[in-house]
């Protein structure tokens, strides 16, 4: 049996299961999940990280694509949530990470894309919404029911977004293949400014900062690479092969995985860019993100959600919709 005829078989077999969801309580109780959107369908699945069964689907505005998860880093408030850009249809809406519900829409949006959150306890669970439409990068307050905060200007159709651990910079690729990145201070959390922009080596897709090593990946829109940054100085440390563009990245420890949509596949590397492993998903599963010991890809072209470990190894795998484009990680605690 061929990789393809192989991929096939996994996903035809789960699909009776995914799309009967198990009573709510079976798989809610404090077990992270991971969100997912499915754009086609206009709900956000609720997957189960150890089976990928879906536990129930949230009702949403049309076309949900982008998902984040943004937590407050002060254990004495509650309300985190899930922020998820509506791309095509200006609207943004806001997940709690406890009731599994919608609690706002938020228009007054162009073209929301992506999404990251505040780091510091003061500033409480703040998300910065980049709008490629308006040109702008908007910071709300996810405990105060979605409140647009700020606007922040931008030099180009802003999309992927990033933040430095200290949650002082941000990085932003001001386009699907962008020529320039733009980067903003964030001392003041609530009132993000650009600070300037720069030319990558490439033509850029996503910017993802390392969880401690000082260095930013930023993939690419059009070719077979990723550059490795130096954060502070935004000088190229080193570049390294690829799948085919557009890549993106999400960081597990001491490893990135990489992820090519076109080619179907989550490449291992060690966070100075020496390649592990490569592992086989549906092509489709562009975006990948981590959490709960899971790496998780939903495949925009298949419908499925695939879950690696730690190591690079495939451990679940199940169609959840007919399209499924982002995902995030939460737990119902």
């Amino acid at each position: 049996m061929n990789r393809r005829e192989l991929l096939i078989s996994a996903t035809a077999g789960a699909l009776g299961l995914a799309l009967d969801p198990l009573p709510i309580a079976a798989g809610l109780k404090g077990s992270p999940v991971a969100l997912v959107t499915a754009d086609l369908e206009s709900h956000v699945a609720v997957v189960d990280l150890a089976t990928a069964r879906v536990l129930r689907r949230i009702e949403t505005a049309p076309g949900p694509r982008a998902i984040e998860y943004i937590a407050t880093r002060n254990r004495q408030l509650v309300g985190t949530g899930a922020v998820v850009a509506h791309t095509e249809h200006g609207v943004v809406t806001v997940i709690g990470a406890q009731s599994f519900s919608v609690r706002a829409e938020l228009d007054g949006f162009s073209k929301p894309r992506y999404a990251c959150g505040a780091k510091s306890a003061e500033s409480g669970a703040i998300a910065y919404v980049t709008d490629s439409g308006a040109e702008e990068v908007v910071t709300i307050d996810v405990l105060g029911g979605g409140r647009v905060l700020h606007r922040t200007r931008v030099p180009g159709p802003v999309r992927h977004v990033s933040i430095s651990p200290d949650g002082r910079t941000i990085w932003t690729a001001l386009g699907s293949k962008a020529e320039r990145i733009a980067v903003l201070d964030a001392s003041d959390a609530r009132r993000p400014r650009l600070e300037r922009t720069f030319a990558p080596p490439f033509l850029a897709h996503d910017v993802v900062f390392a969880p401690r090593d000082g260095q930013v990946w930023v993939t690419s829109g059009a070719g077979h690479r990723v550059a490795l940054y130096r954060a502070a100085t935004r000088e190229v440390v080193s570049t390294i092969a690829a799948d085919r563009a557009p890549q993106h990245v999400a960081f597990v420890g001491e490893f990135a995985f990489v992820s090519s949509g076109d080619d179907g596949t989550v490449r291992l590397h060690r966070l100075n860019g020496d390649l592990v492993r490569v592992a086989e998903v549906p092509t489709g599963s562009y975006n990948v993100t981590f959490g709960a010991d899971r790496v998780v890809t939903p495949s925009l072209s298949r419908g499925t959600v695939a879950l690696l470990d730690e190591r690079g190894h495939v451990r679940a795998l199940r169609t959840v919709a007919r399209a499924a484009h982002d995902a995030c990680v939460v737990s119902a605690t």
